[in-house]
């Protein structure tokens, strides 16, 4: 049907060319969750399945990633049905894709009952939105930190202009109050974030805590649309208004799982440096006397067997003496591997606790256990072949950890054992 004369066109007219040229036309009952498509043609002809539910509908045509096929998390389909409220006439521009090819439509909710709606849906050119599609890519580095925004209101419990990103560059329709809305989100927050979380949103806290204008953020883990945790940003600012009664908000969820992790990484790193004794790569006096007051906190909780050893190279100085610091260095480093050597397949650790003296804690080791691993690595050293200095030996002192020992008695026997083993000749294991 075409336009033969301006002046005659009547509304008649325009709702026969609207019928003859409607990409979809569909009834949808919301509290029933169901839909029946009354016209399908173009695109929607085999997009929309007739066996679809409403949420089905609603999932498929603006619950998917931007430009994307992709579903999100089942998870976040508790917030479909909410999405499906419509108190008014609405309408929104849509992406969705058939066959890896995206496709924008132009959808129209109308209300003409409680939760039944006509949805009107056609299918727009492609071409037209180039321009604008260039825009959104230039912002798109800006918008993706932000994951998700929406405006709230304290006082009358509800929530609008929800944003996210990844979805749609448009807001979304959501009927949903703010209290609701926090006991939903809050299974998307990881399980050790969630206190806080609530604490944190508590409308009271929010009150209280929110002088107008004031922003205050904390960061934690969050489930992202994927279904995967990622390092998140959660920002309040309360709007300035002149009522000091006015409890508004703008809630924004920023991505800066990036960042956090290089950060992780990166003090991580600066930790092992400040743990690890810069010489022979193995835990410095400080951590291993940190481990050495774990092994005497686990022994007290669980019971379990702890030995634990000093090991002291007989004579070094002579070593440094006779052939100076460098080849000592070096003498140093071999031990160190050989000990690591012979505890790798057991539950043990190995620190240097100064000079020539170095500690080794054995867990699941009973005392028999723990002489016998001493034996082990003495007569190691003992035949092993250092260069420059060919031979050398070293005396251990070993005891087992109590139930009610503390760091200084229990380290106070086993340097005991380790000045008995001294006493008597060196190269050997004493026991206390």
């Amino acid at each position: 049907m075409g336009i033969d004369n301006f002046e005659t066109f009547s509304f008649k007219n325009a709702i026969e060319y609207i019928t003859e040229n409607v990409d979809s036309v569909l009834i949808v009952d919301a509290k029933a969750n169901s839909i029946r498509p009354l016209v399908k043609r173009g695109i929607f002809k085999d997009f929309i399945d007739d066996s679809w539910t409403y949420n089905d509908l609603i999932a498929k045509l603006w619950y998917h990633f931007n430009n994307s096929s992709q579903s999100i998390d089942e998870k976040y389909h508790v917030f479909l049905p909410t999405s499906g409220k419509f108190l008014g006439k609405y309408s929104k521009r849509i992406k969705f894709m058939t066959d890896e090819i995206v496709h924008i439509a132009q959808m129209t909710i109308y209300p003409v009952a409680e939760d039944i709606y006509i949805f009107i849906l056609d299918e727009l050119d492609r071409s037209m939105y180039h321009d604008e599609d260039m825009t959104n890519k230039k912002v798109d580095a800006i918008q993706n930190i932000y994951l998700f925004s929406m405006y709230i209101d304290i006082v009358k419990d509800t929530t609008s202009s929800i944003s996210v990103t990844e979805i749609s560059d448009e807001t979304m329709n959501q009927q949903l109050k703010y209290s609701d809305w926090r006991m939903m989100i809050v299974n998307m927050i990881a399980a050790e974030y969630q206190k806080q979380f609530l604490a944190e949103t508590d409308p009271e806290n929010l009150k209280k805590k929110y002088a107008p204008g004031q922003t205050s953020s904390f960061d934690c883990m969050m489930m992202n649309l994927e279904g995967v945790y990622i390092w998140v940003k959660l920002i309040f600012c309360r709007s300035e208004t002149s009522n000091d009664d006015d409890y508004r908000f703008v809630f924004m969820v920023q991505n800066i799982h990036e960042n956090a992790v290089k950060l992780q990484q990166t003090l991580k790193q600066y930790e092992q440096r400040a743990s690890m004794d810069s010489l022979t790569g193995i835990f410095n006096h400080g951590r291993i006397e940190t481990e050495l007051s774990n092994a005497i906190a686990e022994k007290a909780k669980d019971g379990n067997a702890i030995s634990i050893m000093m090991l002291d190279i007989d004579f070094f100085k002579n070593i440094n003496d006779q052939y100076g610091h460098s080849v000592g260095d070096i003498t140093l480093v071999h031990f160190t591997k050989s000990i690591n050597d012979a505890i790798k397949d057991r539950n043990a650790v190995l620190g240097r606790w100064g000079g020539e003296e170095f500690v080794v804690i054995c867990y699941d080791t009973p005392a028999e256990q723990g002489k016998e691993l001493a034996e082990t690595i003495r007569r190691s050293i003992e035949t092993e072949k250092f260069e420059k200095i060919e031979h050398m030996t070293c005396s251990i002192g070993l005891t087992e950890i109590k139930a009610h020992d503390t760091c200084e008695n229990a380290f106070e026997r086993m340097d005991r054992a380790l000045y008995q083993a001294k006493s008597e000749g060196r190269n050997c294991v004493r026991t206390e």
